[in-house]
């Protein structure tokens, strides 16, 4: 059934519900990865090293987009395969980026990830030189050779995770993230945990993280991670930010899923994909205060009143934060990648609560009077000589789904909107770029959001009575609706909002 655009849903209440229901319904979509084996003859190594390269999914040839990097050990079929599908899983839900994921296929893993010669494995102790390799030769020709931006990701299981934390102390610099899946910290009687102290001591790169796994039982304790979590616990930096995870019901080599699951999420830090608040922005009244809701995780997240950009020693953000005076409102969402931190600003004026306008004689309930102009128009001063296609009243019976076309139009509504009550009114609108609302000729909201960011709203404190409303719709792309909601004082509270009644909505002559 086609959607009346006055069945307005309410950007706060259900916004999550609708991102959900975007993604409900099953769909069949074969994909085909991007990749390329490729291969580097290696000076350092005397070796011609072969390598896998994936690249993300939505990757376009000559576009201009970089991308992080997944630098993965042991690799192809036995790490790629399952490491891949988790990172696009992961990256599917918001918690990180695309990435380009570089399988480094091994020729002896005995060697390369074991950092000291002990006799029991006779070809070991190549550590040193296969990180140099690794950060010197492997790197430049990747940053060369494909779409990058410089922040890298290090993972490996078992003697790969080995590596990783011995390349964290002895190189600190070279990836922004080391991830170990049950690395062999029992290597020659713990040779990590005797060196980590000074190691760790020393690292003076910011912005770092590292995540290890381990597992429980007799096996898992063989492996001696225990050990290196009371060494971090006692000498980490605090500009390493480390997490530890111990895991149940696992194998050596099952534990390699919920470690690149969970140490892929860590390594950003992402809790949500956007900053949310509401009101983003307003009017506030002289004799009330006003409550702005955060929507979004809190843990992270911290704010400003004066316009400057947070910093971590900013007020962290609390789900409602009372604003009683003029403030500028500027949240930042951490991350622990700093090239991804988020912030987002909103502008609260100090002012007398709004006076209502007289009741036109003429007025009538049940809708706003619309204008319909086809064509690819920005503003609406381009339909200021111009006639309408076609007009009429936006009432019950009005759908736009059956204007003459889906898109590349624009409509123009007007008339009042009645306040049934006195207090803060938040206002929402969803719509398409460049649109706009005003109320008593003042406009509220500029829509420039997109696809991830389709709601925009703005609060005023209202008489009661009858204020003029208009609203500027330039429709674009198809998926965009135009959906207008709001919030009355009695509903906020309980932020209960709703789609705006036919019964508070006026036209004013025209055609009824």
């Amino acid at each position: 059934m086609k959607r009346p655009f006055t069945r307005l849903f309410l950007l706060i209440t259900l916004i999550a519900c609708t991102n959900i229901a975007a993604k409900a319904q099953d769909t069949v979509i074969i994909k085909q990865d991007i990749q390329y084996l490729d291969s580097l003859q290696s000076p350092i190594l005397g070796q011609k090293r072969m390598l896998q390269v994936f690249l993300p999914e939505g990757y376009k040839p000559g576009s201009t987009d970089k991308y992080d990097v997944l630098y993965v050990l042991d690799g192809g079929n036995w790490n790629t395969g399952l490491i891949k599908n988790i990172q696009r899983f992961v990256e599917g839900e918001s918690y990180m980026p695309p990435t380009i994921i570089v399988s480094v296929l091994g020729i002896d893993r005995n060697h390369d990830l074991t950092p000291t010669h002990i006799s029991e494995f006779k070809t070991s102790g190549g550590a040193d030189n296969f990180l140099n390799f690794i950060t010197t030769e492997l790197i430049p020709y990747i940053n060369k050779k494909y779409p990058t931006n410089g922040d890298n990701t290090l993972w490996g299981h078992s003697f790969g995770g080995l590596f990783v934390i011995n390349a964290l102390l002895t190189q600190p610099s070279a990836f922004k993230s080391y991830i170990a899946a049950d690395p062999s910290l029992w290597w020659e009687n713990q040779y990590i945990k005797k060196i980590a102290p000074e190691k760790l001591k020393a690292i003076q790169t910011t912005g770092i993280t590292l995540f290890i796994s381990s597992r429980e039982g007799t096996e898992g304790d063989g492996m001696k991670i225990t050990p290196i979590d009371t060494v971090l616990q006692q000498y980490a930096p605090a500009n390493l930010k480390w997490k530890s995870i111990k895991y149940p019901n696992e194998t050596h080599a099952s534990v390699r899923f919920k470690t690149t699951y969970d140490g892929l999420k860590f390594s950003y830090g992402w809790e949500t994909g956007k900053i949310e608040f509401h009101p983003m922005a307003g009017v506030i009244d002289k004799k009330q205060p006003l409550t702005v809701w955060y929507m979004g995780d809190t843990a992270s997240t911290h704010y400003t009143l004066n316009g400057e950009i947070p910093t971590l020693a900013s007020l962290k953000a609390t789900p409602d934060i009372v604003l009683d005076k003029a403030a500028t409102l500027s949240f930042k969402q951490f991350t622990n990648r700093s090239r991804y931190d988020k912030t987002k600003t909103g502008t609260f004026t100090l002012e007398d609560t709004w006076k209502p306008a007289a009741k036109p004689k003429n007025a009538r309930a049940g809708g706003l009077h619309y204008a319909y102009y086809e064509g690819d128009y920005k503003t609406a001063t381009e339909l200021k000589n111009l006639k309408p296609q076609q007009q009429g009243l936006a009432d019950t019976t009005f759908d736009a789904d059956k204007l003459p076309r889906k898109n590349h139009y624009a409509m123009v509504l007007d008339g009042f909107i009645e306040a049934k009550e006195d207090g803060y009114y938040i206002l929402g609108l969803e719509a398409d770029k460049n649109s706009k609302l005003y109320i008593n000729n003042r406009m509220l909201v500029d829509w420039q959001g997109s696809y991830n960011e389709s709601s925009s709203s703005y609060v005023v404190p209202l008489k009661k009575g009858f204020y003029p409303i208009r609203i500027e719709y330039f429709h674009q792309i198809e998926d965009f609706k135009l959906q207008l909601s709001y919030i009355t004082p009695s509903g906020l509270k309980t932020k209960n909002g709703m789609t705006v009644p036919f019964g508070v909505l006026y036209s004013v002559g025209g055609l009824q």
